[in-house]
Parts: structure tokens; C-alpha cells; sequence
């Protein structure tokens, strides 16, 4: 599929992701109140905010996998319950739980990422063998894609589940965390294949509470500690002023107990 739009929507009609009021937690912990995001295609969008401030809640309401207590949700112009059906937006948790003994290979892992485009038979088509063989090249996997998932580093691991949002060719990628527990060799090659995407049509959003690095890997930064504290050019966000509000809150508050991977949470299978 091309990146380039939606499938069924108008060219540029709905942005990626429109949120508007958008209030969604937990029994006695509000994780969001009010918050209004709106994302236009084609661009990566840092997300910004210390453990606590929501951002996986976030994930977890665009994804339709927490219902909103106020406001709503619009993936190009869709519910995200629709767009997930229909293939527009993929996920790439902060944590992956697999069975590292289980003996499946890095290859099988990225045609989970094909699910969607294969039917109730899930037999591999030309095309979607084409899809696995591009995203394992493009994150550098192409030599281990034989090797046990199990057998890989923490970052070659983050790249395959990378390359298996990569292989689902979803127009909107959104992930929790990608930098996190990865050398920099990694993360300079994760970098580079988020603006790859991006050049090729996709819009990002890309959940972080590292701060270097964010002015080279995105267009825009929305700082989150429960409301949108700021939103705009890295330049404009990533003032000592503005992250003194964001993280200082986070310190000076009890944190929000929220689950770092909303699909474990539901128990839902990769390769949305």
C-alpha cells in the first residue's frame, strides 16, 4: 500500500491524528484531561513527557484500546476501532513480551506484520514475502532473518519489531519508546529509517522521555503532563522553562500507574 494516503479517504482531507478534549484514565487516576492533539500527514511528531505524564494512555486511546472519559479520537477521519480494521495505523510497544526460547525467527516475526493484508488463511503472497524482505533490509536485520528472535541484542530485537510496523505499511506508526534500552548505533539507525518512512508518506508519532536526539528526529514536539503543556518546533517546545514544568511536575506528584504496553494489557495479538 502507499503511504502516501489513506485508503478510501481523500487525498490531505483529515489530518493523521485529530484529538480534541480528550479526558481517559484509570479507577482513581486520570491520566489525561483535555488534551487536544492534531497531527498532519507526512511528519514525525515526538511525544514528549517523564513515566507518568500519559503518554502510553495516549497510545492506548488512539489505538481504541481505552475507551475516552471525554472528547474524541479521529484517525484519518476514522474511529481508531475503524482505522486498526482497516489497516491505518500501526503500533511498536515499549516492551515486547515474548517467549525467548520459543524457536521463531526473525523473519517470522516481521510477517506478523502481514497479517492484515493476508486473509483468515494467513498464507504469504508475493507480496507480502517483497514487504518482509524490504523492512528487514532497511533496519539492517536481512543477514539474521533466519536467527531466533530470542538469539538477538535488545537492539537488534527493537528493529525487528520495527521492521514488523515497517512490513504492515500502515500510513500511521505510532511508537512507545523505540530508544529506550538501545546503543546508539541503534538509535542512529532507528533515526534514520523514522525519516526514510517519513520521506515515504508515513506520519510518526514517536513517544519519548529521552531529550537528545529529539530536535534531529522530529518536525514537531507536543509536551505532555496530563494536558498538552506545549506544542510546536523542537526549538520552541525544548526550553529549560517548558521541561522544568513537564518533568518537574512528574516529581512533584505521585505517578500514574499505567501500563507500558496497552495491547499486553488487552492481550491482543501484534500486527494490527
Amino acid at each position: 500500500m502507499n503511504m502516501t494516503e489513506a485508503p478510501g479517504t481523500e487525498p490531505n482531507l483529515y489530518p493523521a491524528v485529530a484529538a480534541a478534549q480528550l479526558s481517559a484514565g484509570y479507577p482513581g487516576v486520570l491520566a489525561l484531561d483535555g488534551v487536544d492533539v492534531t497531527l498532519q500527514r507526512r511528519s514525525i511528531c515526538a511525544l514528549v513527557g517523564a513515566n507518568g505524564s500519559g503518554k502510553s494512555t495516549l497510545f492506548a486511546t488512539l489505538l481504541g484500546l481505552r475507551q475516552p472519559l471525554a472528547g474524541q479520537v479521529r484517525l484519518f477521519g476514522e474511529s481508531p476501532h475503524h482505522a486498526r480494521r482497516r489497516n491505518l495505523v500501526s503500533y511498536v510497544p515499549q516492551h515486547e513480551q515474548i517467549d525467548t526460547t520459543f524457536p521463531i525467527t526473525v523473519e517470522q516475526v516481521v510477517m506478523m506484520g502481514r497479517y492484515g493484508h493476508m486473509g483468515f488463511t494467513r498464507r504469504p503472497k508475493p507480496a507480502d514475502r517483497a514487504a518482509v524482505d524490504k523492512a528487514l533490509e532497511q533496519v539492517g536485520l536481512g543477514d539474521l532473518r533466519r536467527r531466533a528472535i530470542g538469539e538477538l541484542s535488545g537492539g537488534q530485537r527493537k528493529r525487528a519489531f520495527l521492521a514488523r510496523a515497517i512490513a504492515q505499511q500502515a500510513p500511521l506508526m505510532l511508537l512507545d519508546e523505540p530508544f529506550a534500552g538501545v546503543d546508539r548505533s541503534s538509535e542512529q539507525l532507528i533515526v534514520s529509517v523514522l525519516h526514510q518512512l517519513r520521506d515515504a508518506g508515513a506520519t510518526l508519532l514517536v513517544s519519548t522521555h529521552h531529550l537528545e536526539g529529539v530536535g534531529e528526529l522530529a518536525d514537531e514536539v507536543i509536551l505532555l503532563h496530563r494536558r498538552v503543556l506545549a506544542a510546536g518546533l523542537p526549538e520552541d517546545v525544548l526550553t529549560e522553562e517548558q521541561l522544568g514544568r513537564a518533568f518537574g511536575a512528574v516529581l512533584s506528584e505521585p505517578l500514574a500507574q499505567t501500563p507500558e504496553d496497552p495491547l499486553a494489557e488487552r492481550g491482543e495479538e501484534r500486527g494490527l
